[in-house]
């Protein structure tokens, strides 16, 4: 190859590479979602405890992706979740009778047409084999081994919720989970008791059903916080020592 050749070539490659630059760059910000005018004031007030911004870029979910926000509440990511998937990503906002208010809903979809809500008891929340790339869970992985008649929340035997669960995401699809962080022990009695959950036990059910924990992150990490406090508790509330977990489906 001649001087002339090889100068040419180097350009070239380095013009590639400073076109491949920016698929190689961090996730984009999402402040554009978080400052969206749709968001109420109540979730607005959440945002300085709960990161959204560093808890959506450590997800890695995209544009085009299809999303399960499991057991949405009143939607706080579910609409989140719906501005960084885009017209061409949809998000399922799975969620109980006795938890859905139709008109918050109604108001989130108009915003955002790629919400489907998903609205059934507890044991019937399921999703269709290979169905989504991603199953998002905020605060409510405990809630698998808590039982409650007075919100119509039955026992669930967690093995099959999460066979339901590798079975729904597509192969190399991920499940997060972030959750209260709990002591060790029996997990029902631990989420009667304190609505937390040991993110140990989070890692032997979820590799029991298949799954390879691939990442995670300290983010939310509060050392101050008891963990032997309800969570509801207002010297905690808003403010528990909070575990961030991806796992990935092979």
């Amino acid at each position: 190859m001649s001087p002339r050749s090889r100068k040419f070539a180097a350009v070239t490659a380095i013009s590639a590479l400073m076109l491949a630059a920016p698929l190689l760059a961090k996730p984009a910000d999402f402040a554009r979602a978080i400052a969206a005018s749709t968001r109420s004031a109540e979730n607005r007030a959440l945002d300085e405890g709960r990161m959204p911004a560093e808890v959506l870029d450590f997800t890695g979910i995209k544009s085009g992706d299809v999303v399960a926000d499991y057991q949405a509440g009143g939607g706080y990511y579910t609409e989140l979740l719906a501005a960084v998937v885009g017209p061409k990503g949809r998000v399922y906002a799975m969620t109980q009778p006795n938890f859905y208010k139709a008109e918050d809903w109604d108001k989130l979809r108009a915003a955002h047409p790629n919400i489907y809500p998903i609205v059934a008891p507890a044991q019937a929340l399921v999703l269709a084999p290979a169905s989504v790339d991603v199953i998002f869970t905020h605060l409510v992985y405990h809630d698998l081994y808590w039982t409650n008649e007075k919100y119509q929340h039955p026992h669930q035997d967690v093995p099959t919720v999460l066979k339901g669960w590798f079975a729904a995401v597509r192969p190399g699809g991920h499940v997060i989970v972030i959750d209260h962080t709990g002591p060790a022990g029996d997990p029902r009695e631990v989420a009667d008791k304190y609505h937390r959950i040991d993110p140990e036990q989070v890692k032997r059910d979820m590799a029991a059903a298949g799954f390879v924990l691939e990442s995670e992150s300290t983010l939310l990490q509060r050392s101050e916080d008891d963990h032997s406090k309800l969570v509801f508790d207002p010297s905690v509330r808003g403010k528990t020592d909070r575990f961030v977990l991806k796992f990935r489906r092979p």
